[in-house]
């Protein structure tokens, strides 16, 4: 039976992409390799077997030159092959730095580039890491997670819970694992601050409560406390637990998008966190940009939960450096700390919801305005 056109094209440059990666692995010269590219080879091609694209195939023969060649032609920096492995995934695993940085920083232009081209358009979720803009569930909505019906339990092993059903999937809003790093955070945000018999905090997205619990177990309690929280069956369980009668605590049940103006107008905060579910990163980045107006001054700190894309290092790392650059954009300058989240205590915290960090390593922003940091 003789192809369609359409499929003796998929088998044209099913064949140039087997050829190409053959011929990497092969170790052929650079010239070789460019003439192939220049040939028409798919540099989006991974092989059916495992997965491995050009890039991969550069990564594992650790030749430099090419790596930069291919991403320099338009290789897909995040591309993962069967076993969610990224080129820099390969890198890191022979501890070549040099190539690892190049698909990082590959991926942290290819990042702002797209953040750039939202700002000037009416996309709304520009990421090309994980958040893909089709995904409508809880998981990646914020208009569906609102809408969804949450579960605060304890998991086998005693650890509190928030859990939201994605058809047959209970995926983890907030679980109590996270402790150590809101107390991290916490100490970081509030220890030694000169204001500290007078907090004034903010707090986007309560959770679990884990992290305002802390705040209001600082030696002195904050004097205003806002805590900003629009989904209903949070707000229920927040009201069962008594917040809503707690000394200077005062609950916004809205989004923060919607609650804004209502917090430029309190202004002068001295610690401010954000931790929102199903947000991507470009929503995180425009709360950035109310920073300077929302913090008191020159000694006010900012965090949130640095967490997106923490399902590979090379996510993760490209995010946490996207985040530092956007911060400095509004003149807020980021320290970061490093708080280990898996030891032989916690291997068994996620129970049944599915993983959303899997990385031994978190790492804590904390944030100041850059002329007094």
């Amino acid at each position: 039976m003789e192809r369609s056109e359409s499929e003796e094209t998929v088998h044209i440059f099913t064949q140039l992409g087997e050829y190409l990666i053959e011929s990497i692995l092969r170790g052929e010269s650079i010239d070789a390799i460019k003439h192939i590219v220049q040939e028409g080879a798919p540099l989006w091609y991974q092989t059916e077997s495992e997965g491995m694209s050009a890039l991969h195939a550069a990564a594992y023969m650790q030749n430099t030159e090419l790596v930069q060649y291919l991403i320099d032609e338009g290789a897909i920096w995040n591309s993962v092959d069967n076993l969610k492995c990224t080129a820099a995934d390969v890198a890191l695993s022979f501890n070549n730095e040099t190539i690892y940085t190049i698909i990082r920083n590959a991926g942290i232009r290819a990042e702002m580039l797209l953040t750039l081209l939202s700002s000037r358009s009416e996309i709304e979720e520009p990421s090309s890491l994980i958040i893909r803009s089709e995904d409508e569930t809880a998981a990646a909505s914020t208009n569906a997670f609102l809408k969804s019906r949450l579960n605060f339990i304890k998991d086998k092993n005693g650890q509190e819970i928030c859990v939201v059903k994605v058809g047959d999937e209970e995926i983890g809003v907030m679980m109590g694992w996270e402790q150590g790093i809101m107390q991290e955070t916490v100490k970081n945000l509030c220890e030694d601050h000169p204001s500290s018999d007078n907090l004034k905090v903010l707090n986007i997205g309560f959770g679990l409560g884990i992290i305002d619990t802390l705040f209001q177990a600082l030696p002195t309690r904050p004097i205003t406390h806002y805590i900003v929280e629009p989904h209903p069956d949070v707000l229920q369980y927040m009201k069962k637990l008594g917040w809503y009668h707690k000394p200077g605590v005062k609950i916004l049940e809205r989004k923060w998008q919607d609650s804004i103006q209502d917090l430029l107008e309190v202004g002068g905060f001295d610690a401010v966190y954000t931790d929102t579910f199903s947000e991507d990163y470009n929503t995180l980045r425009g709360f950035f940009e109310h920073l300077p107006d929302l913090l008191a001054g020159p000694e006010s700190r900012f965090s949130f939960f640095n967490g997106l894309g923490a399902t590979n290092a090379l996510f993760y790392d490209v995010y946490t450096h996207l985040a530092e650059l956007h911060l400095a954009d509004v003149g807020i300058d980021v320290c970061w700390k490093d708080v280990i989240v898996v030891d032989n205590k916690n291997l068994d915290r996620w129970g049944k919801t599915r993983e959303y960090f899997l990385l031994p390593l978190y790492r804590l922003p904390i944030g100041r305005m850059s002329n007094f940091v």
